[in-house]
């Protein structure tokens, strides 16, 4: 996945209680010199689904990289980070993404997050909040936030057949044309936003060995949970991001959500024609509206 992350960025590896997990930082000039300073450090998570990676904030993190130690893994059993074979539950989840902060940071930092692994960071910082600074979440959804379901679209009964999976998976993420409408139809506003790098990159992850499994965990159901029984639990400093074309998890059920604790979720910016990725679909208004607040 090396090949399509921006120029002067490599990869480097931590290992969790999963198995390895490999992330983007800046490794090469234009970032790094013999004089450069020590960054404070800033993390991108991604999103789930068929082909999800750390490529997701690609287009975002580059701007910030004069500024800030970049951190963006790819998630156990997503892009270049280890695929144990298992079913992937939520807390498989927050132990890896807590243990990546703890062996890369020394101090609070701030967390830009997209969609359940958004909700996910919520539920962390709730519980560890020695870990954060401040929350930048793009459409942050447990998909069954007042306990109505939002992301299974197959029977469980399908999901669960053993081969039909496998074709499942197959038809649905390992080839081009599957991800390109993937792309265009459930995660773009504007389908002609979506470019062939994109394309590639989505399918590049799918196709690494074992990669359906997190994919199929995701798709099951196995790690949605009731996003609004903790929001207002949260006391970090939080900002929202909501596409107001994201399917899924609409534009009334982030405005729902954000509304449970404005004390802590100050903000809320609805992105104008954009779905759940505005910040791989219009990246300079994501950028935009993050440096106002970093």
């Amino acid at each position: 996945m090396l090949q399509f992350q921006p120029p002067g960025f490599g990869h480097k590896v931590i290992y969790t209680s999963l198995g390895a997990m490999v992330y983007y930082t800046q490794t090469a000039a234009p970032w790094l010199h013999d004089d450069s300073p020590d960054l404070p450090p800033l993390l991108f998570l991604h999103n789930f689904g068929g082909g999800a990676s750390a490529y997701e904030w690609s287009k975002v993190y580059p701007a910030f990289a004069p500024s800030h130690r970049i951190l963006a893994p790819d998630l156990i059993g997503w892009g270049e980070s280890a695929h144990p074979i298992r079913d992937y539950q939520i807390k498989d989840y927050l132990t890896a993404i807590a243990e990546f902060i703890s062996q890369t940071c020394t101090q609070p930092i701030p967390v830009i997050a997209s969609s359940l692994t958004a909700a996910f960071a919520i539920r962390l910082a709730i519980s560890q909040p020695n870990l954060f600074q401040s929350l930048f979440l793009v459409c942050p959804s447990g998909f069954d936030d007042f306990g109505q379901g939002a992301g299974r679209r197959l029977p469980l009964s399908v999901i669960n057949t053993p081969v039909l999976d496998d074709i499942i998976y197959h038809l649905g993420a390992e080839n081009e044309v599957a991800v390109k409408n993937f792309l265009q139809s459930f995660l773009f506003a504007r389908p002609q936003r979506v470019s062939p790098e994109m394309v590639q990159a989505y399918l590049a992850s799918a196709q690494q060995p074992n990669a359906k499994f997190a994919a199929l965990s995701f798709l099951k159901g196995d790690l949605y949970f009731d996003l609004s029984l903790y929001v207002q639990q949260l006391k970090t400093p939080t900002v929202f991001f909501w596409g107001e074309k994201a399917q899924f998890t609409n534009l009334k059920l982030g405005r729902r959500l954000a509304s449970l604790n404005p004390s802590a979720i100050s903000e809320f910016y609805a992105i104008a024609q954009t779905g759940i990725l505005p910040h791989l679909e219009l990246p300079e208004v994501i950028i935009g509206l993050l440096q106002r607040h970093l």
